[in-house]
């Protein structure tokens, strides 16, 4: 997370002044995911009456905390947002859910689920799928951890990411390619910024 973490305290102040939000981490999950979703469609996929619709839109589910616990409202249309509008959106659904006024309107239709267990401490965990979607992403509490980089063992902000899916959708193999995108995006965030 350490690029990640540079380029979002490196431009906090700016984004707060120009977008009146401040910037989180889960926009970067939210915008990485978009574009994991849109190169490989079958994540994007959901299984409808024993029929696979691969949808042309990319709805994301994200937990958010309400008073009676977690609900998870759907971001519309990523594929057509920024982190701004990410971030808008989610304090917009967390402000829904604190209050009650989340329809079930604002909780259906998602292609797919990002949930973070680390905002309360989850180191690793395994997210149950949401049918009829394809897959679920957790992201878990950021901790400093030794990694080698070079002949060096170093301490470093590590966060544990996990991928549930459905085995009739996806392999193993597909899975692995698709948390991999993810997490090459989130760790050189700067290929986010221009879609790469």
């Amino acid at each position: 997370m350490s690029n990640a973490m540079t380029l979002r305290s490196k431009y906090q102040e700016e984004f707060v002044k120009k977008h009146g939000i401040k910037l989180g981490f889960m926009s970067f999950f939210l915008k990485a995911s978009t574009i994991a979703l849109q190169e490989m469609p079958v994540v994007n996929s959901v299984i409808e009456d024993n029929h696979i619709l691969e949808r042309e839109f990319i709805d994301i589910s994200v937990a958010v905390a309400a008073p009676k616990g977690l609900l998870v409202p759907v971001i519309r249309n990523c594929e057509r947002l920024n982190f701004a509008d990410f971030e808008k959106t989610l304090r917009d659904l967390a402000i829904a859910a604190r209050e009650n006024k989340l329809t079930l309107e604002d909780m259906t239709g998602g292609n797919f689920t990002i949930s973070n267990g680390g905002v309360y401490g989850s180191m690793l965990g395994t997210p149950i799928i949401n049918p009829p979607q394809t897959a679920i992403l957790g992201m878990h509490n950021i901790t400093n951890r030794p990694v080698c980089i070079g002949n060096e063992i170093l301490a470093r902000p590590m966060m544990y990411a996990a991928l549930s899916y459905d085995h009739r959708l996806l392999d193993g193999r597909d899975a692995v390619v698709f948390l991999k995108r993810i997490k090459d995006l989130v760790e050189d965030p700067q290929k986010l910024l221009f879609e790469l």
